[in-house]
């Protein structure tokens, strides 16, 4: 997935960006600012290889913001005006949008886009991805405590705040790394990490917290516990 980000002072401009994004298969939304202070603050916290940036916005515009960025992602401009479009080019962007613009002529943009951009790490993802609110955000593995299920959400605990994720526990099972998790429970994952101590019916995690132990799972959870 090419991992997009929004830059624009503008509600409606978020709004249809994240609708273009969403309609499109390859793209995902992982963060929205609304001026370049906050857009700078969450490249040093999400890896984003794709930037839909607007030009006149307030603190700093986007062709100064983009010159300010040593390693920056690939970039979009969307903008209501024409007159930066060389300069804009001349940045190496991707594609230049004026406003208003179609979802055909997004596109368009888009499949301009590297397929290198969305290549994941060599070492492969080390976090969870979940959609919070009107965003997308990154859970590293380290920090998860253990998993619950919860009818259709899965409740995933670190040792700061839970948050709520939209899987199956069965997708769940297939999206984590098993030399990380284990199955402890119908309705629990733990990390193998943060397991203290194994007890005959719950294990104690990081903080003293428990997580029940069903028998079904005690021999692999105890093989994993012992292994890792």
């Amino acid at each position: 997935m090419i991992r997009c980000m929004i830059v624009d002072d503008e509600p409606i401009a978020h709004q249809i960006l994240e609708q273009y994004i969403l309609q499109t298969g390859g793209l995902t939304l992982v963060a929205k600012s609304r001026n370049a202070m906050e857009a700078f603050a969450r490249l040093g916290q999400l890896e984003i290889d794709l930037l839909f940036l607007d030009i006149e916005m307030p603190l700093m515009n986007g062709i100064a913001f983009l010159k300010s960025l040593a390693n920056p992602p690939k970039v979009i401009f969307t903008t209501a005006y024409a007159e930066h479009a060389l300069e804009g080019f001349e940045l190496n962007a991707v594609d230049y949008l004026l406003k208003p613009f179609s979802y055909e002529r997004f596109a368009k943009a888009v499949a301009k886009v590297p397929a290198t951009a969305a290549q994941p790490a060599e070492n492969g993802e080390d976090f969870l991805a979940i959609r919070e609110k009107d965003a997308w955000l990154r859970i590293p593995y380290a920090d998860i405590l253990y998993i619950e299920g919860a009818k259709d959400y899965m409740k995933v605990y670190t040792p700061t705040r839970s948050y709520l994720a939209r899987f199956t526990m069965k997708k769940l099972e297939e999206t984590l790394p098993r030399q990380l998790f284990v199955r402890t429970h119908k309705s629990y994952i733990a990390a193998l990490r943060h397991i203290r101590l194994v007890k005959a019916e719950n294990l104690l995690l990081t903080g003293d917290v428990s997580v029940p132990l069903s028998p079904v799972y005690k021999e692999a959870v105890m093989k994993a516990f012992k292994g890792h």
